[in-house]
């Protein structure tokens, strides 16, 4: 018996665990036929589905009427009947015959939906893999084998499906498997076995087929039936994600969660990953009983020996050094699945766990390429490619490598507007800067700075159209207020283009990049007690609320300055305008790409207005208390 299941029957649940199994491949490659039969072949179907199946058709089906059309049994949406593609992941209830459940979940298989293959595979326990025998092998076969690869799933069966329309031949099969083990061998996907199938006509899914005696392996029935999850490592590091705190009466506290790794025990010594803090675990208490130990997959309540600060998204770990030091620089690899392309040097939100904080993509190291498995020099991720990246967090993160734990290990990138998901991330590594740099506390702080200098710091972020006048109403601005002795700086964009930024063109990534430094000087300028007027066109507003974010309640203004296109390109002080018009800049703000006006920004300033006016309107918000 393994230590899963030991842990399974101590919680009282199932004797055997569940399944989960995730199916996968290219568009019309069969697996909702696939998935269909084996439910009704293994009575997973309610009868209703079953005639609803054999009476209703989608247009273009060759099945006659009162036929079972198995497709029908998991397409669940009415946009993916319409097209006879599978969009959603489709999830299936399934008993084996030995009385295992089955969790399927059924992938997309067109490219544009990887994102939503990626959250099915995500705990996938085993992957059917569907090849068409008559199409081949395709590339999106290689990227569902990729993907699988990367979101830990041990187990792959290649399913070589509609064998009966190459004539059941031996030799196609094998020249297919070929092709999927070499991709199979570089991802070092070590469980992997195949079986040639026919899914409308039933060979090999439950029952065994004549068609094909040079076959001897399992059904693919079987084959799920005989499936056993890996015994857990004994040498597996504790991780217990604390899910919410206890208060009952007697003055009782604990932490609820669930053992993703390792196992606990009574008496044993335990650190709060986040604080250092230890102690020992003085109780384990389940719905029934207290246990005298709990592994992994079992839900619990921990008591410690005494009172240790701890709240919900913490992480208990053994002692010693099996517990996983909280870090703030990762290289990890990312599924991108936003339809924007990634920006390095752009603010997302990291949810790991129950945990939500700010993080910052600094560098995209590489794309893969899901069919060679070459890596490729890259600077952006477009929408379901696959690439490492290095990542910065706002605070340190108890994260392990995801090989070590799929529950800590993993992690969501959240646009920080939109709340959509736009990638998911599997932690590799914890970069050694996260250890090795130490920020010092310096006696002279920014509240010393600011006392000297006798006003308040801020930063003020004039942001509009090339040519909307922000450089002259900084410049007419610090000329008033360094009159009235006021410490002062303009940072300005084509300023900072000369040296802190020259490596930087004008594409979105790398005008993410450049509001990123820019902001993180005027943050240290503000920390040195300055009014900074930053004069920058950044026309992304996501670039715009990332560097907000660095400031503290009251220390940042944007201030739009808000001059119609026509003025801008008829002044065209720079010739920018000119030069758009005559093709020679394709990604100018304003004609290549878009400006996003700012929505709630702080003051808006007309470009067109009086000088004097606006400034002084600029002058009393700055110096505002």
């Amino acid at each position: 018996m393994t230590t899963t299941q030991q842990g399974v029957e101590a919680s009282g649940q199932a004797q055997t665990p569940v399944l989960h199994l995730v199916t996968c491949g290219s568009v019309d490659d069969g697996k909702s036929t696939l998935i269909g039969r084996l439910l009704a072949e293994t009575d997973s179907v309610p009868i209703d589905q079953l005639e609803y199946a054999r009476r209703t058709r989608r247009g273009g089906s060759t099945i006659p009427v009162g036929e079972i059309d198995f497709s029908l049994l998991t397409d669940g949406l009415e946009a993916e009947r319409e097209q006879g593609i599978t969009i959603d992941v489709a999830y299936r209830h399934m008993n084996l015959p030995n009385g295992r459940r089955v969790l399927i979940a059924d992938a997309p298989g067109h490219e544009q939906y990887t994102r939503n293959m990626a959250v099915a595979a995500s705990n996938g326990d085993v992957a059917v893999l569907l090849v068409d025998a008559a199409r081949g092998v395709r590339p999106q076969t290689h990227r569902h084998l990729t993907v699988c690869a990367l979101m830990g799933v041990t187990t792959v069966i290649v399913a070589v499906n509609k064998m009966d329309l190459v004539g059941y031949d031996q030799s196609v099969f094998e020249d297919l498997l070929a092709s999927v083990r070499q991709t199979a061998d570089r991802l070092q996907v070590g469980d992997i076995s195949a079986i040639p199938l026919s899914a409308a006509a039933g060979d090999n899914v439950t029952a065994g087929s004549s068609r094909m005696p040079w076959y001897q392996g399992p059904t693919l029935l079987q084959a799920l039936a005989d499936w056993e999850p890996a015994a857990a490592a004994q040498d597996a590091p504790l991780r217990f994600p604390v899910q919410y705190v206890v208060r009952a009466a007697g003055n009782f506290r604990g932490y609820a969660g669930t053992v993703v790794s390792g196992e606990v025990t009574t008496g044993q010594s335990i650190v709060i990953a986040d604080s250092g803090r230890t102690a020992r675990v003085e109780r384990i208490v389940s719905f029934d009983e207290d246990l005298p130990r709990a592994v992994t997959g079992q839900a619990v309540t921990l008591t410690l020996d005494h009172e240790v600060d701890v709240t919900r998204g913490d992480v208990i770990c053994a002692s010693g050094a099996a517990a996983v030091q909280p870090a703030d620089r990762f290289a990890a690899d990312l599924v991108w699945l936003a339809e924007e392309a990634l920006a390095h040097g752009r603010s997302y939100l990291l949810v790991s766990g129950s945990r939500s904080v700010p993080a910052t993509v600094t560098s995209v190291r590489h794309r893969l390429d899901v069919v060679s498995g070459h890596e490729h020099a890259a600077r952006l991720l477009d929408m379901n490619d696959v690439g490492r990246v290095e990542i910065a967090t706002d605070r340190p993160l108890p994260m392990d490598p995801y090989s070590v734990c799929r529950d800590t290990g993993g992690f969501l990138l959240v646009d920080r507007v939109t709340a959509d998901t736009v990638a998911a991330g599997l932690t590799r590594h914890a970069m050694r800067r996260s250890f090795n740099v130490v920020p010092h506390d310096y006696e002279v702080n920014h509240q010393a700075r600011t006392r000297l200098m006798g006003h308040a710091a801020k930063v003020a972020w004039l942001t509009g159209l090339p040519g909307s006048g922000k450089s002259t109403i900084a410049d007419a601005a610090v000329r008033r207020l360094h009159a009235m002795g006021v410490h002062t700086y303009v940072l300005d964009g084509d300023n900072v283009r000369t040296g802190l930024n020259k490596d930087l063109g004008f594409t979105p990534e790398d005008r993410a990049e450049n509001v990123r430094r820019v902001a993180e000087v005027a943050r240290l300028m503000r920390d040195a007690g300055l009014v900074v007027l930053v004069a920058l066109v950044s026309p992304h507003a996501a670039d715009r609320r990332a560097a907000k974010a660095l400031f503290g309640e009251g220390e940042f203004l944007e201030v739009f300055v808000d001059t119609p296109v026509e003025v801008c390109a008829e002044r065209d002080p720079k010739g920018l305008y000119a030069k758009a018009a005559a093709g020679n800049l394709p990604n100018m703000t304003g004609r290549g790409q878009s400006y996003e006006v700012p929505e709630q920004a702080d003051l808006v300033l007309s470009g067109t207005d009086d000088l004097d006016a606006v400034v002084e309107r600029l002058i009393a918000t700055v110096l505002a208390e």
